[in-house]
């Protein structure tokens, strides 16, 4: 199929066979399970996902590429055109638990993962495709640079591991940036039980909202603070004039509900 790749789509097609097996085999595929791939683009990994599994669901909002999917024979191929990011999963993908495999668009990957995590229930096992600095950031552990808000929330409810790091020239166009695949295994059991998880996701991002910015002060920045933070602060052992870069997933647990149970006495 010839095709222009379209800058605004962040379109750059997965075209080297060896990185396209190397995900497949992270992907440990039988022949029941049921799959979804976002932004197929030309198909490199379509090709090989579906004599693998049961059923494969692609999401992809290129209008002309979606026209090819939906011409090809498979029975086992459904295609869903629109914006991955606002398509609405729980009604596509019925069949849980799915695999998600994809070399997704780098200028929404981002986005993508917040809407995985909106529907985590729904996946056993994620092989997705991201710019080496974003990679970076989802493995990354507290007092590093590349730590935050991505590190914390993927990793309460997912085991993150490296496949391969990818060259641009496994790209067309090639983009300018080098790549990593990263496999994601859900977790029975989030590492860090959370009450309320819109509130917690809301302290993680309000505590990496300004980096350079001590806990307390970024939380103040964020509407999160009262009269009295520093101390209840301390009490759960965590000291105000830390960073947020410093604190492990359970001390963001800790801090959440902290906040939780006191902002809600304080609105009482």
């Amino acid at each position: 199929m010839q095709h222009r790749p379209k800058k605004r789509f962040g379109q750059n097609f997965l075209r080297d066979q060896q990185v396209v097996e190397q995900i497949i085999e992270a992907a440990d595929l039988e022949s029941t399970d049921n799959l979804l791939e976002i932004g197929p683009g030309l198909g490199a990994l379509t090709d090989r996902l579906l004599p693998c599994v049961g059923q494969l669901h692609v999401m992809e909002l290129d209008r002309g590429l979606a026209a090819a999917l939906q011409a090809r024979p498979e029975a086992n191929l459904q295609v869903h055109m629109g914006d991955a990011l606002r398509l609405d999963w729980g009604q596509l993908l019925v069949e849980p638990p799915y695999k998600l495999v994809a070399n997704l668009p780098y200028n929404i990957s981002s986005q993508i993962l917040f809407k995985i995590l909106d529907n985590r229930q729904l996946f056993s096992r994620l092989v997705l495709m991201f710019q080496q600095e974003v990679g970076d950031r989802l493995c990354a552990e507290p007092n590093s640079k590349q730590y935050g808000i991505l590190s914390v929330l993927c990793q309460n409810y997912f085991d993150i591991r490296r496949v391969v790091r990818v060259p641009p020239g496994a790209f067309f166009p090639p983009p300018k940036v080098h790549s990593v695949v990263l496999c994601f295994d859900a977790l029975d059991q989030p590492r860090v039980a959370v009450a309320d998880e819109v509130f917690f996701r809301r302290v993680v991002k309000g505590a990496f909202g300004q980096r350079r910015k001590t806990l307390r002060n970024s939380l103040k920045g964020a509407g999160l603070a009262f009269e009295g933070l520093n101390e209840a602060m301390e009490g759960i052992g965590i000291d105000g004039g830390r960073r947020a870069e410093t604190l492990t997933l359970e001390e963001f647990g800790a801090l959440a509900e902290m906040l939780r149970c006191r902002l809600a006495e304080e609105s009482c």
